[in-house]
């Protein structure tokens, strides 16, 4: 059983997750379990799950990592970044298997006291596009360091996966090692030495992995992980 995260309540009074995240942790053979961020203690609801999917969705309150909100901040709700600070910090404690997509390796980086780059344009440029305007998705080359896990996994060392966002890692929380990184610098994926099923990626590997083997790896492996700790 794998806990995905899901999106914050919407103005229907609906929690949703785009299909895809479900689709690819299916094929993989897990079971998905939704954790839309309410008032609970969202630790003891890791009780009922075997490994944490940290998905994607809008941008992190910059109140968290103590920076001024950006002009181009969006979708942002403080209860479902303190729902899933407390998941990831909990998860990390029990050392349950967490794979952290696009806004969760923003998460799990802010919950290691890391910061963010508030607008990748405004640091980098836009050589290189991690999203089309206005919002929408889009693909780069990503490089990975040969040495690492997440090569490994991919069975490669560059791929081009699709990326939809705006903002990054900028100052790396604690104990936390860059294993990826995009043509222009940007932090495209961490892992952390010592904990083998902590992998965290800036792109969106549900959106291809359908026709892409290289993107479905990581919910195979990462459900093949889970199941390999339960025994």
């Amino acid at each position: 059983m794998i806990g995905l995260t899901t999106y914050a309540r919407n103005e229907a009074k609906q929690f949703q997750l785009p299909a895809a995240y479900i689709d690819a942790l299916v094929r993989a053979g897990g079971a998905p379990a939704l954790l839309p961020p309410v008032e609970v203690d969202a630790a003891a609801w890791l009780d009922r799950c075997d490994g944490l999917i940290l998905t994607g969705g809008g941008d992190i309150d910059p109140a968290s990592y103590g920076c001024a909100i950006h002009l181009t901040n969006y979708m942002m709700d403080r209860q479902r970044d303190a729902f899933e600070l407390a998941l990831v910090r909990e998860a990390l404690r029990r050392e349950l298997p967490l794979m952290a997509i696009c806004r969760g390796i923003q998460v799990l980086n802010v919950a290691l006291g890391g910061t963010l780059i508030p607008h990748i344009p405004d640091a980098v440029g836009e050589e290189v596009l991690h999203r089309l305007p206005p919002r929408e998705p889009t693909k780069h080359a990503v490089e990975i360091l040969p040495d690492s896990h997440l090569a490994e996994i991919l069975e490669c060392t560059a791929c081009v996966p699709v990326s939809w966002h705006h903002q990054a890692i900028g100052r790396l929380g604690a104990g936390l090692r860059v294993v990826a990184h995009a043509p222009d610098g940007i932090i495209e994926a961490v892992e952390m030495p010592g904990k083998p099923w902590l992998i965290a990626v800036q792109w969106h590997p549900e959106l291809s992995a359908a026709e892409d083997p290289i993107q479905q790896r990581l919910f195979d492996r990462f459900v093949a992980a889970v199941q390999k700790k339960l025994r």
